[in-house]
């Protein structure tokens, strides 16, 4: 079979190599691919394999060849599901890769809003340190998280994970997810409704999907009931937070901080609400970006092909809709 991939410049910037993608037969590799291009690169192939070069209804029409669609991703918006299953496509994601890398940046968004690594940093190398006449100082007030509640809206892998290491810094956690486990006895948090996570929280961090009920969740009346000391944290997806509702938020003082690694255009444009407003920390969407985890990711990209050249399906979200 016949192999491209539209756009694999994120996952492997040169670090890694595409040469296992050659026991599965001939292969081409594009760093990215314009909308324009999509038919002109991908005709011809028999598997198709994207990030975020959005494969539509339209497009999937005219691509005879495709048998396989596989995702440099867990997310799948950007392929037209049901058209890939009409025309008996398995669209195959890269499920659980990043929980720990997601993780990872979940707490050090928090600790650069309670702590402010960045700003001391700059201001000792400027040469504050070195003029002041004390031991120490601070150039912004500091906070501890311990003894915090930390509220996790979404209770997947990554929010469960989330949870173990908010646990581990003494945080008190409270989750909301429409589905709770049937037996919470045991549970490392407390499942509450959304008012109330929102009400006790100290730190909002979202890990939940991008849906119709999830769209813009994050609005004037879900901010209005935070704490207004309190962070909101995003690392699922943009388009969960009306970006302008936060910006207004935030320069009132409304809560007291946000940290986000995505947003709802990527890269955004310049006029981007958040890209101005204050107490605000915004990142590349790089939680998923670390050699090991784009390893992992190329792995299970890996044996997804080698379970569909055996025969077997693995991890296509519309593996129902093919029976």
């Amino acid at each position: 079979m016949k192999t491209v991939i539209l756009d694999g410049y994120t996952t492997n910037p040169g670090d890694l190599s595409w040469e296992w993608l050659s026991q599965f037969g001939e292969y081409k590799v594009y760093d990215y691919t314009n909308p324009e291009e999509i038919l002109e690169r991908a005709r011809g192939y028999e598997i198709v394999i994207t990030n975020k070069t959005p494969l539509n209804a339209d497009t999937l029409s005219k691509l005879d060849s495709v048998r396989y669609i596989g995702l440099l991703s867990t997310g799948y918006n950007i392929v037209d599901i049901e058209k890939a299953s009409e025309m008996g496509v398995p669209v195959v994601n890269i499920p659980t890769y990043s929980t720990a890398a997601v993780t990872q940046l979940t707490f050090a968004l928090l600790f650069e809003l309670t702590n402010h690594v960045g700003i001391h940093d700059a201001s000792v190398h400027s040469g504050e340190w070195s003029s002041n006449r004390n031991f120490c100082y601070w150039k912004t007030p500091l906070v501890e998280v311990s003894s915090k509640t930390f509220g996790i809206i979404g209770y997947g892998k990554i929010g469960s994970s989330v949870a173990g290491a908010a646990k581990a810094f003494g945080m008190e956690v409270l989750a909301y997810t429409p589905h709770p486990p049937a037996d919470t006895a045991n549970s490392l948090v407390d499942f509450v409704g959304l008012d109330e996570l929102l009400s006790r929280s100290d730190v909002i961090s979202l890990h939940c999907p991008l849906t119709k009920a999830t769209e813009k969740m994050v609005n004037n009346d879900f901010l209005s009931k935070m704490k207004k000391t309190a962070y909101l944290i995003n690392t699922s997806r943009g388009g969960v937070i009306d970006e302008a509702a936060l910006a207004d938020a935030l320069n009132r003082g409304m809560i007291a901080g946000a940290g986000v690694d995505v947003l709802s255009t990527e890269p955004p444009k310049l006029n981007n609400p958040l890209l101005a407003c204050e107490n605000c920390i915004i990142t590349p969407h790089i939680a998923w970006a670390g050699f090991e985890t784009r390893k992992r990711l190329m792995a299970i990209c890996e044996d997804n092909i080698k379970s569909f050249f055996n025969g077997k399906i693995k991890n296509a979200v519309n593996y129902s809709l093919l029976k």
